[in-house]
């Protein structure tokens, strides 16, 4: 299929879709500039070495039967124009979709949650949305991604929003007003991760390791949704 960027596969993961056992389709190009990125490398949209898509379908052919669920992640996938249609020849194999977004797209998310073609949908939430540009550095984004919590929340598809959390990125009261913000919205799962150093492009937030959480901050946060949980993070307070 052109213009699919596929930068690479994982043949099988059990955590990424947690009851499952799946392959991840990582795509190229992604047009935010988060900081923290563990996928740096997937950013920029041109990259030598694609994958034919050809080949991911013939993989996935032949796993039919061992593997239930194909991710589809990033980058960001909702990048790709002909996402839909990738979606679509993924779920004619029998398998369930799931989407990582960060949401940039609203009208392309809206679409391809209408498709029904994805059974999943996680969703990062990287600031409150008036402060989106500091984590994305790119303007307007907060909007982009607001309405995109909107659009999953309507859609009927299951769904997990997250937050990825370094100090040097999000206070406790961003984290606050993320959690109030989806909540007013009608989110009822979350979870907080801890930023993770793996593939990331910047050095200075290398070099400062993970703050703990307030176990105070944890419990008000908690109390706003009936699913929530913290991942990655090796203590609280």
């Amino acid at each position: 299929m052109t213009k699919l960027r596929l930068a690479g596969m994982e043949p099988l993961t059990t955590v990424e879709w947690p009851g499952r056992l799946a392959a991840v389709l990582f795509f190229q190009g992604c047009p935010w500039r988060c900081r923290y990125c563990h996928n740096a490398g997937l950013v920029r949209a041109r990259a030598a070495n694609l994958k034919p898509w050809a080949e991911a379908m013939e993989f996935l052919r032949q796993r039919q039967g061992f593997l239930d669920s194909v991710i589809l992640s990033g980058g960001e996938p909702l990048f790709q124009p002909r996402l839909l249609e990738a979606a679509e020849k993924v779920r004619a194999l029998g398998y369930d979709v799931a989407l990582h977004t960060n949401g940039y797209d609203p009208e392309h998310l809206a679409r391809l949650l209408a498709s029904g073609f994805v059974q999943m949908v996680s969703m990062d939430v990287k600031a409150p949305f008036n402060g989106y540009e500091r984590v994305t550095r790119r303007p307007d984004s907060g909007d982009a991604a607001r309405r995109s919590v909107e659009i999953v929340l309507a859609s009927g598809v299951p769904y997990e929003f997250r937050t990825t959390y370094h100090q040097d990125l999000l206070s406790a009261q961003d984290l606050r007003t993320i959690a109030a913000d989806l909540h007013a919205l009608g989110a009822q799962t979350y979870y907080l991760q801890a930023y993770r150093d793996e593939g990331s492009p910047d050095m200075a937030l290398q070099l400062s390791p993970v703050g703990t959480l307030d176990p105070v901050l944890v419990v008000g946060i908690r109390r706003l949704f009936p699913t929530f949980g913290l991942r990655g993070f090796s203590a609280v307070g």
